[in-house]
């Protein structure tokens, strides 16, 4: 069965390729549904055969499956059970009030949140943001041994001095294998220091004792300046955390946002008199 659908599709390759004008190809029908050639084409996804013609056979397989359960559906449940017009109401005001509301909040919606708003939400939540890893900022880099200059790599790490950074950053990018400086931002440790090949035990006494961390294997030299250092269990800085104090803010003033918009759409419909309330008591 399966080789037969496949000789039938490639068939049907060569039945609409040769026709000047071809009418439609039907490949599949179910009840009174057909699926065409054509259509399978619209969806058709750039391969080479065979796969093009696996893909096509398992399409309509698919197609077939589906079609029979609707069928089966159509034939078994009652004309009360089928009836979707609420449902298709509902589900269409809920799309036309979502696409309403998202446009008027790219139109009207304010959505710079300062640098002042969010010290200060960080600040009234302190205790909500705590480390849950060790964090860094560092330098890494991973050298050839052949050109691996240890002693002058230390050197220009030791401070902000931008003339010695530059420097670092001209030796990274001409004899790096890798070269990566997070001075601007926050890192897992331990995304960082599973970089290298060295067994570390306790990872927060390990930050507390070295500036600086070695390693070497038999092609590479490994380093690691680590310029600054947060521990779990910390408050995290708010740098690290500030994308998220954003997000957070953005979420309130959405929410604000569309409770303004209702009481706005409710307030206008009554002024122009767009609804009325009847009484209903007795």
């Amino acid at each position: 069965m399966r080789q037969k659908l496949l000789y039938m599709i490639l068939g049907l390759f060569v039945l609409s390729a040769c026709t000047e004008e071809p009418e439609k190809v039907p490949v599949a029908q179910v009840g009174s549904k057909i699926l065409y050639l054509e259509e399978v084409e619209e969806v058709l996804p750039e391969l080479p055969e065979p796969e093009r013609t696996l893909w096509m056979e398992d399409f309509i397989q698919k197609w077939v499956q589906s079609e029979l359960m609707v069928l089966n559906a159509e034939e078994n449940l009652t004309a009360a059970q089928k009836d979707v017009t609420r449902e298709l109401q509902e589900y269409r005001n809920s799309l036309i009030t979502f696409r309403y509301k998202k446009a008027l909040m790219e139109q009207k919606m304010d959505t710079v949140i300062s640098e002042s708003a969010i010290e200060s939400y960080y600040e009234a939540h302190k205790n909500e943001f705590i480390l849950k890893n060790d964090i860094v900022k560092a330098v890494y880099l991973k050298a050839p041994l052949e050109v691996a200059n240890p002693e002058l790599i230390k050197s220009l790490c030791m401070d902000n001095d931008p003339q010695k950074l530059q420097e670092l950053d001209e030796y990274g990018i001409r004899y790096a294998k890798t070269y990566d400086r997070f001075e601007d931002k926050w890192i897992d440790a331990s995304q960082i220091l599973i970089q290298i090949p060295l067994e570390i035990d306790n990872l927060e006494r390990f930050l507390r004792r070295n500036k600086f961390i070695e390693s070497d294997d038999t092609d590479y030299y490994y380093f690691i300046c680590i310029r600054d250092f947060r521990y779990e269990g910390e408050h995290a800085p708010i740098e690290f955390v500030k994308s998220s104090i954003k997000n957070v803010l953005l979420n309130q003033r959405k929410i604000n946002f569309l409770k303004e918009i209702e009481k706005d759409v409710y307030q206008e419909g009554l002024k122009s008199k767009k609804f009325k309330l009847y009484n209903i008591q007795n």
